[in-house]
């Protein structure tokens, strides 16, 4: 398939960069990681060349696989996988041994339980000493952290009621729940943050 052909988010195109300067970062003792939400594949593909020796497993709901897919097998690198079908609300795990997880810009087109067990997910997946990466925007202490995220909310929920930006607070205390702790937490370009657990036990 040609690329001209293949789905392409501009979004990906816009955050890799930052996104990357900071799994350089994370990722330096990680051989194998699941991607939740792997959306049209191109992180994925973006990834798995800048790190050749860590194996990048995608997923997704399978009406996402064809997209995803189109961007493995143009890419024809050895690490990274075809997507498993995940939908979080319905697996309650996946095959593989994993020293991350990886998601991005999923917690707020999730509903609330989605992104519970998406942490829930995560928290069986995830071999101690393990880091979660989960990259989007958030609120801090219940706010906005800027306008044009809460312009962005707005527009999610006249959507979908079930979607919207997520304190970031709760979804610490979902980690906490699920045996991960607070790592780090970096401000990314247009007022998103990449925040990083560990799983502890």
């Amino acid at each position: 398939m040609s690329v001209k052909k293949k789905q392409s988010a501009p979004a990906t195109e816009r955050n890799r960069d930052a996104i990357l300067d900071v799994l350089v970062r994370e990722f330096r003792a990680v051989t194998s990681v699941l991607e939740i939400g792997s959306g049209t594949g191109q992180h994925g593909v973006f990834f798995a060349e800048k790190f050749p020796t860590l194996c990048w497993q995608t997923s997704d709901r399978l009406e996402n696989h064809g997209a995803i897919n189109s961007w493995v097998e143009d890419a024809k690198l050895h690490n990274v996988l075809s997507p498993l079908a995940v939908d979080v609300l319905e697996v309650d795990s996946v095959p593989g041994n994993y020293d991350a997880v990886f998601s991005a810009n999923t917690a707020h087109i999730m509903s609330f339980a989605a992104v519970i067990r998406m942490f829930e997910l995560v928290g069986r997946v995830l071999s101690v000493g393990g880091v979660f990466c989960l990259y989007g925007p958030f609120n801090l202490n219940a706010e906005f952290t800027s306008e044009s995220n809460a312009a962005f909310d707005r527009s999610l929920k006249s959507q979908d009621t079930l979607m919207g930006i997520r304190d970031l607070e709760a979804l610490v205390d979902l980690a906490g729940q699920n045996g991960m702790h607070e790592l780090r937490r970096y401000t990314m370009p247009a007022n998103n943050m990449l925040v990083v657990w560990q799983k502890d036990k």
